[in-house]
């Protein structure tokens, strides 16, 4: 019928767009955990800000796997999704991973701002001498937090609301879905619990650090210092407020997931998916070209492919 073709081409609309996003999240994030591994393995240890990214790499090439596994089956194999135990383990293992990359964001933004930022107060000097010693500890705190989360979410899943065995149809697969809306509205309240959380950690982190850094050039400014370190201060304002942008767009993208998870073939619901799987790869791009060692790592590879493409044509 003309409704199941519209339904189908929406389908495969989605996938090839989810696909192609996915794959350039990974190989971004690929690259950025591949080259600190490299740094490891030279160095034998890790400064705290290699540490968060690395960790932050990791956790959202895993992300983006399963959000992609996810997505296809309940597009294209929707009745794969109830074989018992895929969709309990697949949700459960996505929640972890969404959350990780939500927390470790967060931990990343907290350390910039307690690493750049400068405040007289007695409190803000302890964090900035102990920063190095409390940044495993955040990122233990995450792990549990996202632990925790992802086990409520696998309960969640193998309730028989939320795992039907009878629906063996698409259309079916969405009233269930609909059906978990219903009967689990806390679950919604724990998630939107965990982003706000995490974005109201940016929003600090951010505010503070842009505070100090726009006090940091007034006072550079009106000592007549040199323009070069204004400029780098400049360019780093920039930087942190694209990271607040960035996480805004998130923010609310993950709000609407949920005010729009039962709009099956709706536009907005394929826009916020083009959001959410930009994030990953785009925040992952930013935080490669602030870092001096990781640009000049990319602008080698990139030169070195150009030139084998030329030396071969």
């Amino acid at each position: 019928s003309p409704q199941q073709s519209n339904v189908t081409s929406y389908g495969a609309m989605t996938v090839a767009i989810i696909t192609l996003e996915a794959f350039a999240g990974l190989w971004i994030n690929a690259f950025l955990v591949c080259v600190l591994c490299i740094a490891w393995v030279k160095k034998k240890s890790l400064n705290s800000n290699e540490k968060i990214l690395l960790l932050l790499g990791c956790s959202r090439i895993c992300y983006l796997c399963f959000s992609w596994v996810y997505s296809f089956l309940s597009i294209i194999y929707p009745n794969y999704l109830h074989v018992n135990p895929i969709l309990q383990l697949i949700i459960s293992f996505q929640t972890f991973f969404n959350y990780s990359n939500l927390w470790v964001s967060a931990c990343l933004c907290v350390f910039y701002c307690i690493k750049i930022a400068n405040f007289k107060n007695s409190f803000f000097i302890y964090l900035k001498v102990k920063i190095d010693r409390i940044v495993p500890w955040l990122l233990l705190g995450s792990g549990i937090s996202a632990l925790s989360i992802s086990i409520v979410a696998y309960d969640i899943a193998d309730k028989p609301h939320c795992n039907n065995r009878n629906s063996t149809g698409q259309g079916n697969f969405w009233k269930a879905s609909i059906k978990m809306d219903k009967h689990f509205f806390p679950s919604f309240f724990l998630a939107g619990f965990g982003y706000a959380a995490s974005f109201t950690a940016v929003i600090f982190s951010a505010v503070f650090l842009l505070f100090s850094l726009w006090r940091h050039k007034r006072k550079m400014q009106t000592n007549s210092m040199k323009n070069l370190s204004v400029d780098a201060h400049i360019r780093a304002m920039k930087s942190i407020l694209s990271f607040f942008i960035i996480y805004s767009i998130n923010f609310v993208c993950l709000v609407l997931t949920m005010v729009y998870v039962t709009k099956k073939g709706s536009h907005m619901t394929l826009l916020i998916l083009v959001f959410q799987y930009t994030f990953p790869g785009v925040h992952s791009l930013i935080l490669i070209f602030s870092n001096p060692k990781l640009e000049k790592t990319l602008l080698k590879i990139l030169l070195l492919e150009r030139s084998v493409k030329c030396k071969v044509c």
